[in-house]
């Protein structure tokens, strides 16, 4: 699965920043306002002319204007793994990964999403939004007059209202060492950077935000909006007292609205929330839930937009390697496998059978070392060095990327990727090159003075996953003879039980990104949902706050320099190589169409359509 960064619009993912990947996401992509521009979204067809005719491409990269659509009967099925699904709510850190957007996405609308490039665009069936004002920076949105919830009730500003005051770090529970947000959301950013909740009446189809300073990714600060006449009633406040309560800020009052937003849409396999509590505004809406196996989706009969192509959509919970098989069987029509030899070459075995589609991709593998408390990695920079040192991220490379992309180079950066124009740039003012070749003398040395022989190093990672499997295999053979004890602990649910609980030395898993320019925040800086390790850094928190702090693209490039070379010099991790991306699909499926961003494929799944 993939984490993301999370990006506050749409993607995962996501609320401005990235998407968690256990099998392998990305970081964020600078947009072309730093000088870096994202890679292209379709890359080339392999084969399956049939799929390939029938798709339509735009003129751009954003959705395809099908024309007029009657939605066809019939199913297309998808998987992005095994994973259940988990929560309507895709906003909190235990439910903000692609497995679950996966889901979520085709429910709730946002106003704007990532195209095949990249690049924002909005999504003007659902509103619209307009910057009003430069200083203060301010932004007007206005929703579709015909925006309805499937229950019926209209989409208005109070869904915005409840989503600032639950990203809002100052509406809060306990104090001092126990102060904590009251609602667990995955990102603050909203409530952070707009100290006032949006003004407009509750029931009205505008609504405007007025930011404290400027915010690099402000086009994509409203993503996913949970519908706020539902927290209403299920906690028992009443439309008007929840909003009061949002709009002073007022913790106490706004207890049992908190207590349902963080918990009440959380499910059980098998259990679809009612659609009472679970309302769709978007093209499709839940069916069904066979536990262990897959949902199902029907197109949303209340969607007022452009309809689904197709009237079942299946999200199956399928094994990454199984993925081939369901595809040439039919079980699946539409794959997104992790790139490898093996993989594509059973793939091209599939013939006219298929479309692959190829291309770059804004995700990337990395390990992360544990600063929690307890880690042996925590305090002891040398102790991370010698670790760094011993990796042999070449090999790696070389082995089990290069097969599949000859151009695949090891990843000396976080915030950009090496097919980006800025890329060297960076790297050269950022990293000294100390890790680019294996010393494994060098990093025995530093084992031994530490007095750390046998330290004991858990990888851990999603399982299972053989290409993650064959990178700590090739870690442990170089690494043990450093002195250290590297264990594979890959897990069936390492992102929901493992890490939460820091039960680990080494994380392994991938990031993936999109077009936003701060998301990396949530990541790297003290006590954001993303950091899951612990890790801080304050000249890292203010490098990342004027960067997020401004507009100027200038100022932004320069930031990320700063950040990186930081993160290098403490070691916060260690970055791997960038994925390569593959998409495969049933040749009969038209408008499937790959994309670098976090989203994945099934970013316009609205749009898939079987052809005869």
């Amino acid at each position: 699965m993939k984490y993301t960064k999370l990006s506050a619009a749409a993607a995962l993912l996501a609320g401005s920043a990235l998407v968690l990947s256990a099998c392998a996401p990305g970081g964020p992509a600078e947009n072309t306002d730093t000088g870096s521009a994202a890679p292209e979204g379709n890359g080339d067809v392999i084969t399956g002319e049939f799929g390939e005719k029938y798709t339509v491409e735009p003129a751009d990269s954003g959705l395809a204007d099908l024309g007029d659509i009657e939605t066809q009967d019939g199913s297309i099925a998808y998987s992005v793994g095994e994973d259940e699904f988990l929560s309507y709510n895709s906003m909190t850190p235990e439910t903000y990964s692609t497995y679950n957007s996966a889901v979520t996405e085709r429910l709730i609308s946002t106003f704007a999403y990532f195209g095949t490039d990249g690049e924002i665009y909005q999504n003007e069936e659902y509103g619209t939004y307009e910057k009003v004002s430069d200083d203060p920076l301010q932004v007007k949105y206005t929703i579709n007059e015909d925006a309805v919830w499937s229950d019926g009730t209209p989409v208005t500003a109070a869904d915005y209202i409840l989503k600032w005051g639950a990203e809002n770090p100052r509406i809060t529970t306990g104090s001092g060492e126990d102060e904590k947000p009251l609602f667990n959301a995955i990102s603050q950013q909203f409530g952070t950077y707009v100290p006032e909740a949006p003004e407009g009446e509750a029931d009205s189809k505008e609504f405007t935000i007025t930011f404290s300073k400027p915010f690099a990714d402000w086009p994509i600060l409203l993503d996913t909006a949970m519908p706020a006449h539902v927290v209403a009633e299920q906690s028992g406040m009443g439309m008007d007292a929840m909003i009061e309560a949002v709009r002073k800020e007022d913790a106490k009052a706004l207890a049992p609205a908190a207590e349902f937003w963080n918990t009440g849409w959380n499910t059980s396999p098998g259990e679809l929330p009612a659609e009472e509590i679970a309302p769709s505004n978007g093209p499709y809406k839940f069916k069904s839930w066979e536990p262990g196996q897959s949902i199902t989706l029907e197109a949303n009969d209340k969607y007022w937009g452009t309809p689904a192509a197709t009237k079942e959509l299946v999200i199956r919970f399928a094994a990454a390697d199984t993925h081939v098989q369901a595809l040439a069987n039919g079980d699946l029509n539409v794959i997104e496998p992790q790139a490898t030899v093996d993989t594509l070459s059973q793939l091209k075995d599939l013939g006219d059978q298929i479309v692959i589609q190829t291309g770059a991709s804004l995700t990337w593998e990395h390990l992360d070392f544990n600063f929690m408390k307890g880690s042996p990695f925590a305090d002891n920079l040398e102790l991370r060095k010698a670790f760094a040192m011993c990796v042999p991220r070449q090999q790696i490379v070389d082995n089990l990327i290069k097969p599949v992309d000859p151009e695949a180079q090891v990843m000396n950066a976080r915030e950009v990727f090496p097919f980006q124009d800025t890329y060297q740039e960076v790297v050269d003012s950022a990293y000294d090159g100390s890790y680019d070749e294996v010393d494994i003398e060098g990093a025995k040395k530093i084992v031994e003075a530490e007095g750390a022989e046998g330290t004991k190093v858990r990888i851990g990672y999603n399982s299972p996953n053989p290409r993650r499997s064959d990178t700590v295999a090739a870690i442990k053979s170089s690494c043990d003879q450093a002195g250290f004890e590297i264990v594979d602990a890959g897990h069936a649910d390492f992102f929901g039980v493992v890490q939460p609980q820091g039960d680990y030395e080494v994380a392994l898993f991938a990031w993936a990104g999109s077009g936003q320019i701060a998301s990396g925040k949530n990541i790297y800086a003290t006590g954001q949902p993303q950091n899951y390790g612990e890790y801080s850094n304050k000249d890292v928190d203010a490098a990342w706050d004027t960067l997020a702090g401004s507009v100027d693209p200038a100022v932004h490039a320069e930031q990320v320099k700063i950040i990186e070379k930081l993160l290098w010099d403490d070691l916060f991790g260690i970055p791997l190589y960038a994925h390569p991306g593959v998409v495969a699909h049933s040749a009969d499926i038209a408008n499937v169409r790959d994309t670098a961003t976090q989203s994945g494929a099934i970013w316009n799944a609205q749009q898939w359509a079987r052809v005869e």
